[in-house]
């Protein structure tokens, strides 16, 4: 499947690889044929590759365990917090090879992830919470205003509960949280991890609006880890699905949402409409990657 060509972010990813031949790197992050193995023992990717070009959202899509998180973590190089090491492959940030590099080197080159489970400081109010997004700022007080006030200008929800503790604000304000944190840190590259998790389906739309408007607006590129493949293929520029550690299916996010495959396997919809419950074990058709 190829990308439409009608603005930057509507190309085709280059193959990872492809920068530092001379030229400018197209892409922000390059994944090539990375194997991630937990506990020396369990293979969990089998050689996965995928580029996200600068400015766009690139979604990475599949059931749960497909290794969509452990792709984000590969990336971020907090692998080894749970036992895990990429075992083949490389990863590159603008064309440079970043996969021998500390999570905190990533953040400062502008690299940060968004975890799954919207994790915020429970004891913390979320004023603070997003203060801790700054520290590699150092004591630029009046950068970190500016910034803080970004934030809420993004999500005014927050402001209004700035003095709230975390711990006790909601789930959709706790993922609010976690992504204005991320981008007191000045991100030029956001890994989303799940951020529909949870959350109804009012809110679902509006964080991802959000996710837009930080993209447009900030020229934030992204990498979003996402079951809902439903809404994020309606945001994303490009996608790639994820089946048993392999990526089976990559394309236009427009393409995507047209692929019979991807409809009937992932949208619950066949040639002849969503199905009910009672026919989800009577396929008419296959996966052809299988």
């Amino acid at each position: 499947m190829s990308m439409a060509s009608s603005g930057p972010t509507d190309r085709l990813p280059h193959q990872a690889g492809e920068a530092g031949r001379g030229t400018a790197p197209s892409n922000v992050l390059d994944v090539a044929n990375v194997e991630v193995i937990y506990n020396h023992v369990i293979l969990v990717l089998k050689g996965v590759s995928l580029s996200v070009p600068q400015g766009a959202i690139v979604a990475l899509l599949g059931a749960n365990g497909a290794g969509k998180s452990t792709t984000l973590k590969a990336i971020s190089n907090l692998l080894r917090t749970e036992r895990g090491e990429v075992t083949k492959g490389r990863i590159l940030y603008r064309g440079e090879r970043v996969d021998g590099l500390t999570p905190s080197d990533l953040v400062r080159r502008g690299v940060i992830q968004v975890m799954e489970g919207r994790h915020c400081f429970g004891h913390l109010t979320v004023e603070e919470n997003l203060l801790t997004g700054a520290f590699i700022q150092g004591g630029k007080r009046r950068q970190i205003a500016d910034d803080l006030e970004k934030v809420y200008h993004y999500f005014p929800r927050l402001k209004v509960r700035r003095s709230s503790q975390a711990g006790y604000t909601s789930g959709g304000e706790q993922q609010m949280t976690a992504i204005g944190r991320a981008l007191m840190s000045r991100p030029t590259t956001i890994l989303l991890d799940e951020p529909s998790m949870g959350l109804a389906p009012q809110l679902v739309e509006e964080i991802f609006e959000i996710v837009k408007n930080l993209n447009e607006r900030e020229k934030v590129s992204m990498l979003l880890a996402e079951q809902n493949t439903n809404v994020a293929l309606r945001y994303a520029h490009y996608g790639y699905i994820l089946e048993n550690g392999r990526v089976v299916l990559d394309g236009d996010a427009a393409s995507l949402r047209e692929n019979e495959d991807v409809k009937e396997f992932y949208l619950g919809v066949s040639g002849e409409g969503r199905r009910s419950f009672r026919d989800v074990k009577h396929y008419r058709r296959r996966k052809r990657w299988l």
